[in-house]
């Protein structure tokens, strides 16, 4: 998922924060692939004297500039349809129609996340639906790279740097390989964090005592709740435009088309 930002940048703060305190890095950005490597040297030594381990500096150091992400960063154009077009163009009936199957599919799973974080299937599966296709396709990009490429790059650099710094955690929690691909953003897992929110919210859903976002769909899921949840979900209240749960849909992406796609169809799927 692409613009999920307005919830993000608390999440990147945080992560600056109270992972290696003081303020956020202060190397020179740039605009394009040149300077990149020289950036990584700066940004390698100031996370090492904040304390980022051996391992995650590993990964940083295997990073390569991912233009593909750049390309995807300055073309951004679907969330500018009107809603129709919008819910056309990703498949709205689609979604709708498998997210009822997928109800049906995992409803043991589904009830447990609703008695335990109070969000019901229907804007999950929708959110799952939207973001993968219902975990059929994560993304092709290196995680690490398309982080590290938008960290590096001066449009969003001080956002996308307490991501960077998330994705390092990640890694040295066994919670990301180096080897992951994600969406071009580096969102992670079956509904798409950012490493920030991946850091934050993630949370074991399966109970297998650690937390996959990627191979497994009820993390994923659980992870999900548990983000709306903290962005002011309340048990039992709805979740249309107008009403409180709505909040909660916004906080997980900034765009207003998709937060009304997200309410429809998950109103859809729930019946």
């Amino acid at each position: 998922m692409i613009l999920r930002w307005r919830g993000d940048w608390l999440a990147a703060t945080l992560v600056v924060s109270f992972l290696i305190g003081g303020p956020a890095f202060a190397g020179t950005c740039g605009n394009g692939a040149n300077g990149f490597e020289g950036w990584k040297a700066q940004f390698t030594q100031e996370a090492s004297a904040r304390g980022v381990g051996p391992r995650a500096l590993d990964a940083l150091a295997r990073t390569r500039y991912a233009s593909k992400t750049i390309a995807a960063d300055r073309g951004q154009k679907s969330f500018k349809l009107s809603l129709d077009s919008f819910m056309r163009k990703r498949g709205a009936n689609a979604i709708i129609s498998r997210g009822r199957s997928m109800k049906q599919r995992h409803a043991g799973l589904l009830s447990v996340i609703e008695s335990r974080y109070g969000v019901p299937p229907g804007p999950l599966l929708a959110i799952w639906g939207m973001e993968t296709g219902f975990g059929g396709f994560l993304g092709n990009q290196n995680i690490l790279s398309a982080v590290a490429t938008l960290a590096y790059d001066c449009r969003r650099s001080e956002f996308f740097t307490g991501h960077l710094y998330a994705a390092l955690a990640l890694v040295e929690r066994g919670m990301l390989s180096p080897s992951d691909v994600g969406a071009a953003h580096g969102e992670i897992g079956q509904t798409q964090f950012l490493p920030g929110n991946a850091l934050n919210y993630g949370v074991d859903g399966d109970g297998n005592g650690r937390i996959d976002m990627i191979g497994s769909t009820a993390d994923a899921l659980a992870s999900t709740a548990n983000f709306l949840r903290a962005h002011g979900w309340q048990p039992g209240a709805g979740y249309q435009p107008g009403e409180l749960n709505f909040r909660a849909l916004q906080g997980w992406n900034a765009a207003s088309v998709y937060q009304q796609a997200i309410a429809i169809m998950g109103k859809e799927i729930d019946g």
